[in-house]
């Protein structure tokens, strides 16, 4: 599974990429607007020094506008998708920029049907919620599993991205189940690392060996 990391900020996914984790980075229009920089700054940055794709959203809401802003947001790097949100105009805009090569990741993704309904218009991604999914007490981790059996069983190309990631319980289930992508914040990924009982064994270790290294100059 690959992990792309969902900030806008540039030192965190520096801190990241030198552990080997980042294969792709999200933005959307809030993580943009913390960042106070100008935005094509900001992805160009981030797309000059990740080699995997990089999300940048589209704000319109007629397929006309999000048409001509994915132009603009493609032409920023080789490696820059254009995150568009899931509705008929968004279907829409997917159907022409897929002919034109343009890559996207249709977001806001909550059912198998959006999921296959933009996956048919030609998404290079989609990107369940399921953390948002889980707030209203419906099963996130359920839809990605079921979104894979039906990219698989139908031969689609398109790529799941697990998005709205909360804790180590979900990247530990969607991981299971096969889910391509999970977008994670810069804030969780030291969490997904840690352990009590490895915090606990490093310190045995080093007491020990503490104890050992008294004993051999004595």
């Amino acid at each position: 599974m690959k992990f792309f990391l969902d900030t806008a900020n540039v030192e965190e996914i520096r801190r990241v990429e030198k552990l080997g984790l980042v294969d792709g980075v999200t933005t959307n229009p809030t993580l943009i607007s913390k960042e106070g920089r100008p935005f094509k700054e900001v992805i160009q940055e981030i797309a000059g020094f990740v080699d995997g794709p990089v999300s940048a959203e589209v704000v319109g809401l007629k397929a006309e506008e999000m048409i001509s802003e994915a132009r603009k947001l493609a032409a920023w790097g080789d490696n820059v998708v254009v995150k568009i949100p899931m509705s008929e105009e968004g279907l829409k805009a997917v159907y022409t920029l897929a002919k034109e090569g343009i890559k996207t990741n249709v977001t806001l993704i909550f059912s198998v049907a959006q999921g296959l309904m933009a996956a048919k218009a030609g998404a290079s991604f989609i990107s369940p919620f399921i953390g948002r999914l889980d707030d209203i007490g419906k099963d996130g981790v359920e839809l990605v599993s079921e979104l894979k059996q039906v990219m698989e069983s139908y031969g689609f190309k398109t790529e799941i991205i697990a998005a709205s990631v909360r804790h180590l319980q979900h990247l530990e289930s969607i991981a299971l189940t096969g889910a391509d992508i999970a977008t994670i914040p810069g804030s969780i990924f030291p969490k997904l690392w840690s352990h009590p009982l490895t915090d606990k064994g490093i310190d045995d270790f080093l007491k020990d060996w503490e104890t050992y290294e008294k004993k051999m100059k004595q």
